[in-house]
């Protein structure tokens, strides 16, 4: 596909109205340089204007465009899903947002806060989570978390406490957590990731396919504590997944992505009644997905686990 569609949502409540319109902030008692009455304007929680990056391939072909131009808004405590085949730059966009890598164009907001210019202060305000996290693999979860608490400079005894206690809520035993990592299965290891990022209390979490490769119930383990991490924390969440089941589950709104640009956004009720009314078949996220990238999610997993078994050749 290549126009860009942005569907604007009938909703009227005000959790729609919070999402689409991005209301204003009452003036509080101690504002300055305001006008009772009058209203300032909030700070996304992030703001990508723009966003573009390349890669340099080969010395003597064009420079390959991974992002062109994607912009989008979250208010806080907003899950947005980001979905798009293989290759289409959803992990890229999340390296980007976090700082891992450097923009070539646009800007990058956090809670007001230029990701280039205020790096430090953007960097205590957001963790990632990726489908291939990294551990001390001779170290138990909780001397990882303990080092990653260090880092963050938390208090070493109410860090152990909270430790035990998000491990306990994603499913990890207290008897289990003096375990090494490398001793743990794929999904165990995951969710240390997931508790990992959840002690430093981030207002912007981004999940880089947290859920991939998880069995059954890890995976409704890790769904459920994103949910209930909004809640809690009041947490803004970006999300890249290949399980529409989870993005419709749990995404106030989606974005997709094709060749690194969006071609679609809005909530997964919007989009999916879109595509039907405009090209026929079910209400689903699957006929959404295939409508704007051309491609079904299964061809787009199987491709992925061809890549994978070629990889371990």
């Amino acid at each position: 596909m290549t126009a860009t569609l942005t569907p604007q949502p009938k909703r009227t409540d005000d959790r729609a109205r919070r999402i689409v319109l991005l209301p204003d902030r009452p003036v509080r008692p101690g504002d300055r340089d305001t006008v009772v009455g009058e209203r300032l304007p909030v700070p996304a929680a992030l703001l990508a204007e723009g966003v573009t990056k390349r890669f340099q391939v080969e010395r003597k072909k064009p420079p390959v465009i991974a992002i062109a131009g994607v912009t989008m808004r979250l208010d806080r405590g907003e899950i947005r899903g980001v979905l798009g085949a293989n290759g289409s730059g959803k992990s890229t966009l999340i390296r980007l947002f976090s700082g891992l890598l450097t923009l070539d164009e646009g800007r990058v907001e956090v809670f007001g806060h230029d990701i280039v210019r205020d790096e430090l202060a953007v960097k205590r305000l957001i963790n990632r989570v990726s489908v291939d996290a990294a551990f001390f693999k001779k170290l138990s979860p909780l001397e990882n978390l303990a080092f990653a608490a260090r880092l963050y400079g938390l208090d070493a005894r109410r860090a152990k406490r909270e430790s035990i206690e998000i491990l306990g809520r994603l499913g990890i035993s207290e008897k289990r957590v003096g375990r090494p990592i490398e001793q743990m299965s794929r999904g165990m290891q995951q969710k240390v990731a997931i508790a990992r990022a959840l002690l430093t209390s981030p207002a912007l979490l981004l999940l880089d396919e947290p859920t991939t490769g998880l069995d059954p119930r890890s995976k409704l383990d890790v769904q459920g504590f994103i949910a209930d991490l909004r809640t809690t924390h009041d947490a803004t969440i970006v999300l890249t997944t290949h399980d529409l089941d989870e993005a419709d589950r749990l995404c106030d709104r989606i974005t997709v992505l094709d060749r690194g640009r969006t071609v679609v956004e809005g909530t997964p009720t919007e989009l999916k009644a879109l595509v039907a009314a405009d090209h026929g078949g079910t209400e689903s996220l699957e006929n959404v997905f295939m409508t704007y990238t051309g491609r079904s999610l299964d061809a787009d997993v199987e491709e992925d686990a061809d890549d994978d078994t070629t990889e371990r050749r």
